[in-house]
């Protein structure tokens, strides 16, 4: 019944967005989708098309349907394998809460504050990777829980599967992985280290896969971490809110929590981890859903990743949604006031994932939603360039005559999205030897007929003085200038 409830709800909400036309607002969700098609259509598809920063379970959980014009034009490729992870995610959420608690109400109660989250549900609905690591999270938190239960090897076995599923969807899943073998060891009761040791060398397997992937792919096995497309290199070595303060790090994080959701909830959370302290074992579910948040502080501190809150200087929206991970910490803890209720006083339990919603109840409008209003913001300018190219496009563009363009997963690569042209019209930097040719000698070499660049960026700089010419500009207030450049007919086609 959990399970129906949540596709019921999650199937109302990617109708409600799909009709809307949000799914693709983030610009990430947008490279996502086209990070996954490349795979498959590229001039050189194949395994290089994943990248070495973003982690591929995203991608290769879209892959199929990426596959599919309209799906991944719609951005639907994305949204049907995020909701089934929702899902999963919830589903794993209410065993985990019913066995925790003993009680199948309280395990209600978690789930509705989990899934009556509107920022977790419009999250939910995109192709973004944070419900896809709430679902291995979710899978993790009931191994660990069952393990402790039963000792059944067959939940270690699990739990190694969902470390995998997290570790390939976000590097939070990295930071886990020593604190769920410490949980396995310790509720193993006999040869603890080698429980310990076995589980984590497994476990481990997934990180040191990628760091093998990155050094095959660019010659640098953290180039993830440190490489020119990591969050490192973008942020720029600038400063920001928080970098090398923890104290600053932690209220920025903390706002991005509460705005993800909700005050009640938030409180309601608190009062419920005060709460398991005095039932025993219950405790430690909440205290490793506690981690996720304790690794984007630790982030914010050390790893160049910023989080930009309206309410807190320099007042803008970024990365707010990695306080996403506080709801499913206070909506797991929000089943722990509920074991106290005796008699008559249970029917107050309904209360609680009222509670947990009234903000959006008393103010329903999407504008309060931090997840949709930071992706809105944030694509303003991105989408009115992207319809002004698509538009342009739709009109100019011949099959075959080729596009010139920075990347396949780039802002500028939803403007083939939205067109309906096939990424393998384009060269992009990760066609390689055909890219590198195309930029480096344009004058001698020009596959493409078309060219679409931002101002100052590499591919304007590499085509200035170069047998095309400015066709159209796009001019959108507080973002570059967006060129679409033709080659001129002198110029033979090579």
């Amino acid at each position: 019944m959990a399970a129906a409830l949540l596709a019921g709800l999650v199937a109302l909400a990617a109708w409600w967005n799909f009709a809307h036309g949000y799914i693709l607002y983030y610009g990430d969700a947008q490279s996502h989708l086209n990070l996954s098609r490349s795979i498959l259509d590229s001039r050189t598809p194949g395994y290089d098309q994943l990248g070495t920063v973003w982690l591929p379970m995203l991608h290769v959980l879209c892959l199929p349907f990426t596959a599919s014009m309209q799906l991944w034009s719609t951005g639907l490729a994305g949204t049907i394998p995020v909701a089934l992870c929702f899902v999963i995610a919830g589903t794993a959420l209410f065993w985990a809460a019913r066995e925790t608690y003993k009680s199948r109400l309280a395990a209600w109660v978690v789930i509705l504050c989990f899934a009556l989250n509107p920022n977790l549900l419009y999250l939910a609905t995109i192709p973004m990777t944070e419900v896809v690591f709430i679902a291995g999270l979710a899978v993790m938190l009931a191994a660990l829980i069952r393990f402790e239960a039963t000792t059944d090897l067959r939940w270690i076995t699990l739990g190694i599967f969902a470390s995998w599923w997290m570790s390939l969807t976000r590097y939070d899943g990295w930071f886990l992985i020593p604190f769920a073998a410490l949980w396995f060891a310790w509720s193993a009761k006999a040869r603890r280290w080698r429980t310990f040791l076995v589980f984590g060398m497994l476990a481990s397997l997934a990180p040191l896969y990628w760091v093998a992937h990155n050094w095959w792919e660019s010659s640098n096995p953290f180039d993830f971490y440190n490489g020119p497309y990591s969050a490192m290199a973008i942020q720029g070595g600038k400063p920001y809110p928080g970098y090398h303060n923890w104290l600053v790090a932690m209220q920025y994080y903390a706002k991005a929590g509460q705005l993800c959701a909700g005050w009640p909830l938030l409180v309601i959370g608190v009062a419920g981890f005060v709460c398991t302290l005095w039932k025993g074992s219950a405790y430690r579910p909440v205290l490793f859903l506690l981690l996720t948040p304790v690794f984007y502080v630790w982030s914010m501190h050390s790893s160049g990743n910023p989080i930009f809150v309206p309410q807190l200087p320099p007042h803008g929206y970024y990365n707010s949604r990695y306080g996403i991970a506080m709801v499913v910490f206070a909506a797991f803890a929000a089943g722990a006031p509920v074991t106290l209720l005796r008699g008559r006083w249970m029917r107050l339990a309904c209360a609680v994932p009222i509670m947990a919603v009234l903000p959006w109840l008393l103010w329903p409008s999407q504008q309060n939603w931090i997840c949709w209003k930071e992706s809105q913001v944030n694509s303003e300018a991105r989408r009115a360039w992207m319809q002004a190219g698509a538009d342009f496009f739709r009109t100019h563009y011949v099959a075959g005559t080729g596009i010139l363009t920075p990347s396949a997963s780039d802002d500028l690569s939803g403007i083939y999205c939205r067109a309906r042209i096939p990424l393998r019209e384009t060269i992009n930097v990760g066609n390689g030897p055909v890219w590198m040719a195309n930029t480096a000698r344009p004058l001698l070499i020009h596959q493409a007929l078309w060219a679409v660049d931002q101002q100052n960026d590499a591919l304007s700089r590499a085509l200035n003085g170069s047998p095309y010419q400015t066709m159209q500009e796009v001019k959108v207030t507080g973002a570059p200038i967006v060129s679409i450049l033709k080659r001129t007919p002198d110029a033979s086609l090579h």
